[in-house]
C-alpha cells in the first residue's frame, strides 16, 4: 500500500533521515520504534507531506506523493494524527470532528460518520458541545484520531499517539488503534513506547539516528534479544 523507497529528509543542513527504505502492507499495522530523536517523526512528517525529501521516492497506491503538499495527500487518503494532540481548543468536540471532513461535501454521510465516531469514542458523546480545550488528555486524544476518521482515510498514521498519557489511559489508546485497524484502517504507528506498539503491530522498524536498524515482523522484535535489552527493557 506504502512504498518509501531510499528517502533523505533534512532541516536546512542537517540531515534527520539517512536513506530509509520500507513498505506498509495494506490492513495491517505497522509501527516505527526507537528513541527521542531517533528520525521516526520526520520520516512520518515526510510522508504525510509536511516536509519533501531532497532524495528517493514515496508511493502510495501506485502514486508518487513525496512531492505532495499535506492537503493533496490527505486527498489521496491518508490522514494524520499529529504528535501532542493539535485539537482546536476553542472549537467544540464537534466542530472538530466537523474539521477532520473538511475534504467531504456529504453531508449526511458526514452526520453519519460523526455518530460513529461517538460510538467509537463514547467519553466524547457527551462533549459534543464542550470546547476541545476543555477535555482531559486521554479525552483529547480520542477526538485527534477521531478528527483523523472523519475523512475516511485508507490509511491513518499517527505519531506518538501515547506521549504524556497516564498508563491506563495508554493501554485504552492503543485497543482503540487496534479495533480501528481491525475495523480496516491501514495503519502506520510512530512510537516511544516500543513494547505497547509491538503488542498490538504486524510489523515493526527500528529507527536510530535516522537509519534503519531492524525491519522484521514485530513478533520476531519482540524476541530479538537486542531489541529487547536496548527498546524493551529486558535483561
Amino acid at each position: 500500500m506504502l512504498v518509501v523507497n531510499d528517502i533523505h529528509t533534512y532541516y536546512g543542513e542537517i540531515q534527520a533521515v539517512k536513506g530509509i527504505s520500507f513498505e506498509v502492507k495494506k490492513g495491517t499495522i505497522t509501527t516505527l520504534i526507537g528513541a527521542n530523536g531517533a528520525g521516526k517523526s520526520t520520516t512520518i512528517k515526510t510522508i504525510v507531506g509536511l516536509l519533501h525529501p531532497k532524495e528517493g521516492t514515496i508511493i502510495f497506491e501506485n502514486n508518487n506523493i513525496e512531492r505532495m503538499d499535506a492537503d493533496y495527500v490527505v486527498r489521496k487518503g491518508i490522514s494524520w494524527c499529529p504528535e501532542g494532540r493539535r485539537i482546536f481548543p476553542v472549537l467544540t468536540v464537534d466542530e472538530n470532528l466537523d474539521i477532520g471532513a473538511y475534504i467531504r461535501s456529504d453531508r449526511d454521510g458526514i452526520e453519519a460518520d460523526k455518530k460513529k465516531m461517538y460510538e467509537l469514542f463514547p467519553a466524547l458523546a457527551s462533549r459534543k458541545k464542550q470546547l476541545a480545550g476543555s477535555l482531559s488528555g486521554g479525552e483529547q486524544q480520542m477526538l485527534t484520531i477521531g478528527r483523523a476518521l472523519m475523512s475516511h482515510p485508507k490509511m491513518l498514521i499517527m505519531d506518538e499517539p501515547s506521549l504524556g498519557l497516564a498508563p491506563i489511559l495508554v493501554k485504552q489508546v492503543f485497543r482503540i488503534i487496534k479495533e480501528v485497524n481491525q475495523l480496516g484502517t491501514t495503519i502506520l504507528l510512530s512510537e516511544q513506547n516500543a513494547r505497547a506498539a509491538l503488542n498490538i503491530a504486524h510489523y515493526g522498524i527500528v529507527m536510530e539516528t535516522g537509519y534503519i536498524r531492524y525491519a522484521d515482523s514485530a513478533q520476531a522484535l519482540k524476541e530479538n534479544t537486542i531489541v529487547q535489552e536496548v527498546f524493551l527493557g529486558v535483561g
